[in-house]
């Protein structure tokens, strides 16, 4: 490995460190859809309720990332971050504390307007202080979160949540996100190289000089449509493995948990990958994969614990493998003097997606009397031909930095 490929100790600490925050921000969006089943048993709920429990916090993450946009480049990176991520923290205190179903989806729209810059901050810093050449490996890193959060974050918090009660997850988050942040004081480094060329522009100049770009317009048309095909899927998967698959509720941890291990494996692997053998050529692959998953995963009969196991870790693989080139292409493809501006506004445009998603979703799975979900193959027909269509969206995102 070449010095150029070999990151310094400081950068792997910051790595942990923001890897922390995202496992923390996923464990809250990902713990909420295999709570569903208690969910809607709790509040006697619908799935299309459930759905827009699931798409507030998208579209509240979205709005609140479209307006950081528009400032988020006037800020030190270090500075933002740590007041954003202390917020979040607030968030999931409010989410345990909610005494009704109204007022925890106030604390769940409060946690998406804040989780959502809190995603796209982190990436801005991975982009803005990893050079490109090992960038893949760096994001592969921190989108290891994603599995890390299926093998332990959301285990541990079903494993409370069956034991105490549905709050006790966000207690847990809360303690979480508390640590985390004092780490995040002590590590995040100040990043201001971009802060001259932001003051000189107002809010409609960086809205124009970042849309009339052609380049991050293809950014935003291919991230919508990788999130929108992703999340069609995964809000139902928990409902349907227990009331179709024949999945228990005490079994959930397990599964998710095996399929954890693989997504972190995939992670990993694919981000070495992605530095050695090109980022398109290896998001096709993966992204062929993850639609096959998608197939699989909702049109699953009632089967037993291992093949329900076998099926969720290729669907989590897979989809965890493809968004590590993903990103290495968005980041890349973001003029570094309005990568937090990008960035925020694809995080907007991404959480917009999972709604929408989300929604979409909802209006199609239906309930049959005997309690069962009905027509999620459907949704997984429809993520399939997003997820193959992303391929050739990829190929038309251009870097906009040179390689060394």
């Amino acid at each position: 490995m070449t010095l150029e490929l070999r990151p310094a100790p400081r950068e792997w600490l910051l790595l942990l460190v923001l890897s922390g925050i995202q496992f923390s921000q996923m464990v809250d969006f990902m713990v909420l859809m295999p709570l569903g089943t208690q969910l809607m048993r709790a509040f006697d709920i619908t799935p299309t309720q459930l759905g827009f429990f699931v798409s507030i916090y998208a579209v509240a993450a979205s709005l609140s990332g479209f307006f950081s946009a528009l400032v988020i480049d006037r800020f030190d990176r270090r500075t933002a971050m740590l007041a954003l991520y202390a917020c979040f923290a607030a968030t999931m205190a409010a989410c345990a504390l909610a005494p009704s179903y109204a007022t925890l989806l106030a604390a769940r729209t409060a946690a998406g307007a804040f989780g959502g810059v809190v995603a796209a901050n982190i990436f801005t810093i991975v982009a803005d202080v990893v050079p490109e050449a090992r960038r893949g490996r760096a994001f592969g890193a921190v989108m290891s979160a994603f599995s890390l959060a299926s093998i332990l974050g959301v285990p541990i918090s079903l494993y409370l949540a069956l034991h105490f009660t549905w709050r006790a997850p966000y207690v847990f988050l809360a303690a979480l996100c508390t640590g985390v942040l004092l780490a995040a004081w002590f590590v995040i480094p100040p990043v201001r190289a971009h802060l001259a060329a932001a003051g000189e522009r107002n809010a409609l100049a960086q809205l124009r000089v970042v849309f009339g770009e052609a380049n991050h317009l293809r950014i935003f048309a291919f991230s919508a449509l990788l999130v929108f095909s992703g999340f069609l899927v995964f809000p139902f998967i928990a409902p349907y493995l227990v009331t179709n698959v024949g999945v228990s509720e005490a079994q959930l941890p397990l599964v998710y948990l095996v399929a954890g291990i693989a997504a972190l494996f995939t992670a990993r692997l694919v981000g070495g990958w992605s530095d050695t053998l090109g980022r398109r050529a290896v998001f096709a692959w993966c992204a062929a994969v993850t639609a096959i998953a998608a197939l699989a995963t909702t049109s699953l009969p009632r089967s037993p614990l291992l093949v329900a196991a076998l099926v969720l870790m290729l669907m989590f693989a897979a989809s965890s493998a493809r968004m590590v080139p993903a990103m290495a292409l968005i980041t890349s493809g973001a003029a570094p003097r309005l990568r937090g501006s990008v960035m925020s506004f694809n995080a907007s445009i991404q959480q917009l997606a999972a709604g929408a998603a989300s929604f979409v979703a909802s209006l199609v799975v239906g309930r049959s009397a005997g309690g069962e979900l009905t027509r999620y193959w459907m949704i997984g027909i429809l993520s399939a031909a997003g997820t193959l269509a992303c391929i050739a969206l990829a190929r038309r995102v251009r870097s906009a930095e040179k390689r060394p």
